[in-house]
């Protein structure tokens, strides 16, 4: 069966879903959280150095980019390893993203409190898409802000019609189905198409 992975990121951890599609049905054969950090301060990478100088706070921040970078390559492994084991075929991975950066310096985004939020929400959406580029697989970024437009011009289907596949999906694998997993599984649909 084909299928495609969806993520969703947060601070520290993402949203997994894997939908596949054999003979034009759908089915969800994965939901999961995944970690993407080991320690607390990761989580927040920047916030952790907001004090310190700036040679330690370069350190640190990298230390922290090095363990998001490092456990999102071992978890897209993780998924692909799942899938190959069931004899899936995964085709592609959906990974919704924000407005891109400016590329700043560490200590420039330490500079303004907004920045360091900024950066730490991207460094987990960028982690993910690297991680999948590095395990050779085909990666679609959908802004998060435009999912269900994007959606409804690929899928070629109303915003009705899309709820309704969603909560389909849902209630064929059970809670947890929330707003991560609906989103995540409307971008897997995308990279599915």
């Amino acid at each position: 069966m084909n299928v495609a992975f969806g993520f969703k990121a947060h601070s520290g951890w993402a949203a997994l879903v894997v939908i596949g599609a054999h003979d034009g049905e759908l089915t969800v054969l994965d939901r999961r959280r995944i970690e993407l950090v080991e320690h607390d301060w990761a989580k927040q990478p920047y916030h952790a150095a907001e004090n310190l100088q700036a040679e330690a706070a370069r350190d640190l921040v990298g230390r922290g980019i090095d363990e998001v970078s490092r456990i999102a390559v071992r978890e897209v492994r993780l998924a692909l390893r799942r899938e190959r084991e069931r004899k899936n075929k995964v085709i592609a991975c959906a990974v919704l993203v924000g407005n891109p950066m400016p590329e700043w310096s560490v200590e420039e985004i330490l500079a303004v409190h907004f920045r360091m939020h900024q950066a730490e929400g991207v460094l987990f959406r960028d982690a993910l898409i690297a991680a999948c580029k590095t395990c050779k697989l085909k990666v679609v970024a959908i802004q998060e802000k435009q999912l269900r437009t994007h959606a409804e011009k690929t899928l070629r289907m109303t915003a009705a019609t899309l709820d309704k596949k969603i909560a389909m999906l849902g209630k064929s694998i059970g809670p947890p189905w929330g707003k991560d997993q609906k989103e995540a599984a409307s971008a897997t649909l995308i990279a599915l198409a």
